[in-house]
């Protein structure tokens, strides 16, 4: 009987071989011919999006099917369409006066690791951003979510097939085991990570080069100049959609003192239940493991499917739940990150306070990711953009949406950089862009060009007088007159 880890590392090792002999000739190709290719994914994409959204659903239990198509959608249309006169294959700009010429060069086999929580989105884009740049790409799948990404990658064999190009360009792990994992991770070029922060750090920590991403812990603060009604109603789009299994999807609401009161009537009427009592404990109960994680049992879910998961009783209609959270950190469950329908409420008393509190929240799990505010205060506005720690900050729009690029002109992505601050190697949404090398080919300068390259004297420093201070202190220093 052979061990289920071994079988992985074999499998992944071949599908990394296959792969590396296969991307040459997509390089080869010629810009015009990948083009054409990720147009054909990208069409056969939008035929299979439900059916695929619906396959992810069922295989999950994460997320609506209706959703997932709509980011099936995103994943291979909109993408398609939003870098389509992006150059990726060959010369890639040429700067004639400056005589540089820059060549995409391929990176060559990417790893592509997949969440439960959105799967065959997430390959489609991933696959999709890899042969636009002329990679190979080997994906290695959750495992509760194998069938649908399978099914997905099998599709983009199919159009690679039928356009004369070898399937070994897309590959996926029949047998996903942690091992086989870290095997693909340590003999690909490139790892695009996306999922859990475990398995982010263990991409960073590979010895591979690797773009991860960051969770994402989305404060959102309605102003007091802003439409009370739309934005909550902005909000509840967003954390509805696909019942909240986007990292960009806002974690907690924090308003005014002063409009609070509308705020809270505004959330009610649109479906949003506030927990209290004997239901807010039972709710807390199941939101996490002992260790403090999620809880996968509720992640993806319903407001209605939590409350019978905790064994309470909530109005006909409710569609999120919420809570008066007192404070930020481990002890306070609703100021984390929540993949479902929960959502954090906080009241502050001025934007100033609403500053600092959104801070602080981001510093829970968040930084570098996304935050959002409605308002219609352009001081507050800018003056929050210039302090908070994120990537994507998201004005008057849901923070799902606007963050991979539906409600924006943001650039379609499922891998959402986080910078520096939040360990991320970059701040962008990832793109086709990240997945090449550049090439600068220099003609050099004519000789006269070069017999004037020194620059003048300034008129403004007496350089020899500064030179005779720093001698006279380094003599000083070293203890010679």
């Amino acid at each position: 009987m052979v061990d289920k880890d071994l079988l992985s590392i074999q499998e992944t090792r071949a599908l990394v071989r296959a792969a590396r002999a296969a991307q040459p000739s997509l390089a080869e190709a010629g810009q015009e011919r990948v083009n054409a290719l990720v147009d054909a994914i990208a069409k056969v994409g939008v035929e299979m999006a439900e059916a695929l959204g619906k396959m992810a659903s069922e295989e999950t239990g994460f997320g609506k099917w209706q959703d997932k198509k709509q980011k099936n959608l995103v994943a291979s249309e909109k993408l398609v369409n939003y870098y389509k006169d992006t150059r990726t294959v060959g010369i890639i700009n040429e700067d004639k006066e400056k005589r540089i010429v820059e060549i995409a060069a391929p990176m060559g086999v990417i790893a592509g690791l997949i969440p439960s929580t959105n799967p065959t989105s997430t390959t489609l884009y991933k696959a999709i951003i890899s042969l636009k740049s002329a990679n190979a790409i080997v994906f290695s799948p959750h495992p509760s979510a194998v069938k649908c990404i399978t099914a997905t990658v099998n599709m983009i064999k199919g159009v690679l097939k039928a356009m004369d190009f070898s399937e070994d360009l897309v590959g996926v792990i029949s047998v996903p085991t942690l091992e086989g994992t870290a095997e693909l991770m340590k003999i690909v070029d490139m790892i695009l990570a996306t999922g859990g922060n475990a398995m982010v750090k263990s991409a960073y920590s590979s010895g591979t080069p690797a773009l991860g991403v960051g969770s994402g812990n989305v404060p959102a603060f309605i102003e007091r100049s802003a439409d009370i009604d739309i934005a909550v109603q902005k909000i509840f789009a967003s954390k509805t959609f696909d019942n909240g299994t986007v990292c960009a999807s806002e974690q907690a609401i924090v308003t005014e003192a002063c409009i609070a009161d509308t705020v809270k009537a505004s959330v009610i009427a649109q479906g949003g239940y506030f927990l209290e009592g004997e239901n807010l404990v039972k709710v807390k109960r199941v939101m996490e493991r002992p260790n403090g994680a999620m809880n996968p049992a509720i992640v993806g879910r319903c407001a209605t499917d939590i409350a019978k998961i905790a064994g309470i009783e909530v109005p006909a209609g409710t569609t999120m739940l919420l809570c008066d959270e007192p404070g930020v950190g481990p002890k306070y469950p609703f100021s984390k990150e929540k993949l479902t329908a929960l959502l954090g409420f906080y009241v502050v008393s001025d934007w100033e306070e609403a500053c600092e509190l959104c801070y602080q929240l981001l510093k829970n799990g968040g930084l570098g990711h996304s935050m959002g505010i409605h308002s219609k205060n352009e001081t507050v506005i800018r003056e929050f953009a210039l302090k908070k720690p994120v990537s994507r900050f998201l004005v008057n729009t849901p923070t799902t949406q606007g963050a991979v690029g539906i409600s924006t002109n943001m650039a379609p992505s499922f891998t959402l950089g986080c910078g520096t601050v939040g360990g991320s190697a970059t701040s962008e949404n990832v793109g086709p862009h990240h997945l090449f090398n550049v090439r600068r080919m220099a003609y050099g300068l004519d000789d006269a060009a070069c017999t004037t390259c020194t620059a003048p004297p300034t008129e403004s420093v007496d350089v020899q007088a500064v030179t005779n201070m720093i001698m006279e202190q380094l003599k000083k220093m070293s203890g010679t007159v």
